[in-house]
């Protein structure tokens, strides 16, 4: 029997145990519910699809086609000459006025100058800073996940902490309406306390449902249910270091590499470029114009060779911009140092706060002790006589704020060593 005690008892602990949530599980939860994670999957098929577009400017390039056309003057013979040859027995017609053919145009890089090296260089780096942008987003789900979390802790020990004084107003009640029934105590006293009793029960009902309201949104946030789960208090480890592991910053460095980058495939605009070309076409006239002057029969024809261009536009800007790459890099490192500059303010004035809730909460204790002190000796004193109703509210109420305040620092405590750790991504 004992044995199956334990059992029970085992079970109910570990349902306890998992009924409870944890903040890392809702941020956790939260980042792979929140819509924009679907941009990251985005984000690889745009790159692979600009990558195999430059790796497609290595095949072939093929053109077929057709044309007909007609001239008003076409290349001829001297009549003296076609003179001769018709002396000779030999008819030279000279080329038709109208002209056609059937043909194909090819085309291939050689080298490009490192172009379609550079291109890729270049695909990759903006995809790198794309994603580094959406882990900034992504971050700041962060933050907001945190404060429903730490809003709902705060809300729900306010209830915890006015269940418990309202309970003391009842106990209380129920002994200053036995003194009105013994004629040793006025009705007022114990109506004093009634309402006062009633109102605490009234701001309860109010904090449960703002409570209510903020589980919501974090259930909209996790796209999960908590209804009846308690969250769990995080722990109160605060961050050994001042590294700063901020996703902007790594934002930062990808956008100075896809600065480089860039800088890169502009000097490749200044490289020649080399190709091999060739051309087939079936038709009238052909390449060579003597036998096409004698007859206008169509004749099959190929041309190839190797093509070197060199655009040589790209040195008159070369130099405005390589400005603009280093004005570009400038303008990255001033917002990164304006960025470090108000994350050093943030943190030095979040450790700070953190600072005075600790001394804070080293008094609280003694501060709960007096007031319960001072609370039973008036409970004493009405009980004798010597107050009314209305000096034990008092007390019971600074009591209850002292109580109060306790919580409160505690779950202020934690939330600014979160806030600190949000600042240094720690």
């Amino acid at each position: 029997m004992k044995k199956i005690i334990l059992i029970i008892l085992g079970a109910v602990w570990a349902l306890s145990l998992k009924a409870q949530v944890t903040i890392e599980e809702c941020l956790t939860k939260a980042e792979a519910n929140y819509p924009l994670i679907s941009k990251y999957g985005l984000l690889q098929t745009s790159m692979d699809i600009d990558l195999a577009e430059i790796n497609n400017s290595w095949l072939p390039r093929i053109g077929v086609y057709g044309q007909v056309t007609g001239q008003n003057v076409v290349p001829s013979f001297p009549k003296t000459l076609t003179g001769m040859l018709d002396q000779m027995g030999q008819s030279m017609k000279g080329l038709g006025k109208v002209q056609y053919k059937i043909g194909v145009d090819v085309s291939q890089n050689i080298w490009d100058g490192g172009s379609s090296k550079s291109r890729r260089e270049m695909t990759r780096a903006q995809e790198a800073v794309n994603k580094s942008a959406l882990d900034v987003e992504m971050y700041a789900l962060r933050q907001r996940v945190e404060s429903v979390f730490f809003a709902i802790l705060l809300i729900e020990e306010q209830i915890e902490q006015s269940e418990i004084t309202y309970n003391l107003l009842q106990k209380n009640l129920e002994q200053i309406q036995s003194k009105v029934r013994n004629g040793v105590a006025m009705q007022c006293d114990a109506d004093m306390v009634e309402a006062q009793a009633l109102a605490l029960k009234q701001n309860v009902a109010q904090a449960k449902s703002a409570a209510e309201g903020y589980r919501d949104v974090l259930e909209l946030f996790i796209g999960e249910t908590i209804n009846g789960m308690k969250l769990e208090r995080p722990s109160a480890e605060i961050p050994t270091t001042n590294e700063n592991n901020r996703p902007e910053l790594r934002l930062f460095e990808q956008r100075l590499k896809a600065n480089e980058t860039m800088q890169r495939l502009t000097d490749t605009s200044l490289m020649p470029k080399i190709g091999f070309f060739a051309q087939a076409y079936y038709g009238y006239p052909g390449f060579d114009y003597f036998k096409s002057m004698m007859n206008h029969n169509l004749s099959f024809n190929i041309l190839a060779g190797i093509k070197a261009s060199w655009n040589i536009d790209s040195f008159y800007s070369k130099k405005n911009t390589h400005s603009q790459t280093v004005v570009k890099a400038q303008e990255i490192e001033a917002d990164k140092e304006l960025f470090l500059f108000n994350n050093e303010i943030q943190s030095a004035s979040q450790k700070e706060a953190i600072q005075g809730l600790r001394d804070a909460m080293k008094d609280d204790a003694r501060i709960i002790q007096l007031r319960g002190n001072v609370r039973r000796a008036a409970e004493s004193q009405l009980a004798n006589g010597i107050i009314d109703a209305t000096a034990l509210l008092t007390k019971i109420s600074d009591e209850n704020i002292a109580q109060l305040n306790a919580r409160l620092h505690e779950i202020q405590f934690i939330k600014e060593i979160y806030n600190l750790k949000y600042t240094l991504n720690q």
